[in-house]
């Protein structure tokens, strides 16, 4: 056991993988590897692109850190293989992996439930475009609805450019979604613990926070505290809650939002593996929050586990019932906030 973490046995750092999105994943798994080596964790790195179920139980790991992103390693895939091998993992479960990772899945279970999100229409071959922009209007949001890191994403803003965005998404995802723009502010909330850390309000140049903007640029500014009253904060951070748990997620992850002019807010898509990049927002509102990155790393790591997926409903109850509460009190869950 080390003195520093408490954390017991061999432990794998799995990076790399499949998707597109495996040079962020490799940049976040080196960088989780040396946090927790720091603190005097026996961790090693494991890519489940260069090697097989074999060589995981080989390894004899006694739990693992999920530094993958995107397909197969953040879509319950990989939740599934360390299930059936009784490997305690970090992050949420398989279905609330898998959910969270479909974009059109994750906005028809949180309309169901109440959870504020854009409106949207799924795009394919046939589609009448045109009706699309008179429906939803623009600018919009096209989207692949299982990639990460804003791969594959436009903002349209003139109805002659949808085509080629949907063409573009289509690449990454046959299950293309065009979403409406909402015009305002752009937040993003990390949870860790079941705790919502401090809100980061994202700016950029750019016409949205895309992959450039996210990993590359050096002109995104990260803003935290994020400008919002401390009590309009409070309740962002209650709603963020319920839009993770309410699709079974747990453990750690971030929660992606806008503002709009008038304060209401829309939640756009829940990452159950985030980055832990240099440019990454969950260990930025860890360190504001006063948790530094090494200690983070050890956090999520203590919180690994299987056989999670009760406990995921149980949430999920818990906040239905909650919502269920507000609609009859009157105050239904995405009222404003500024």
């Amino acid at each position: 056991m080390s003195a520093n973490s408490g954390i017991e046995g061999k432990v794998g750092v799995l990076l790399g993988g499949r998707s597109a999105e495996r040079d962020v994943s490799l940049n976040s798994g080196g960088m989780v590897l040396a946090a927790l080596r720091k603190k005097g964790v026996d961790a090693y790195p494991f890519d489940p692109r260069d090697r097989g179920i074999e060589a995981l139980i080989a390894e004899r790991f006694e739990r693992v850190f999920i530094a993958l992103h995107g397909r197969y390693g953040e879509d319950g895939t990989i939740q599934g293989a360390l299930e059936l091998l009784g490997i305690p993992y970090t992050g949420s479960g398989v279905m609330a992996s898998a959910l969270a990772m479909d974009k059109w899945r994750t906005k028809l279970v949180w309309h169901a439930a109440g959870v504020p999100t854009p409106p949207y229409e799924l795009l394919g071959r046939h589609t009448d475009l045109a009706g699309v922009v008179n429906r939803l209007g623009l600018p919009l949001m096209i989207k692949p609805a299982n990639e990460g890191s804003s791969i594959g994403m436009s903002k349209v803003a003139q109805a002659g450019d949808l085509a080629e965005a949907y063409a573009l998404a289509a690449n990454y995802d046959p299950v293309v979604i065009a979403e409406k723009f909402i015009e305002g502010v752009e937040l993003t909330a990390a949870v860790v613990g079941g705790i919502a850390l401090p809100l980061i309000r994202l700016e950029t140049p750019r016409d949205f926070y895309d992959y450039h903007a996210k990993y590359i640029a050096e002109d995104t500014r990260y803003i935290v505290p994020c400008g919002l009253p401390p009590d309009a904060e409070a309740i962002l951070h209650r709603e963020v809650l319920l839009a993770f748990s309410t699709l079974g997620c747990s453990g750690w992850g971030r929660v992606d939002l806008m503002l709009d002019r008038s304060g209401k807010p829309y939640f756009l898509e829940v990452n159950t593996s985030p980055g832990m990049t240099d440019h990454s927002l969950v260990p930025m509102a860890a360190r504001h929050a006063g948790i530094a990155f090494e200690d983070l790393c050890v956090k999520i790591l203590q919180s690994a586990r299987v056989g999670n997926v009760a406990g995921n409903f149980a949430a999920v109850a818990g906040n239905l019932a909650a919502v269920a509460g507000n609609l009859a009190a009157g105050t239904p869950g995405g009222g404003s906030v500024g």
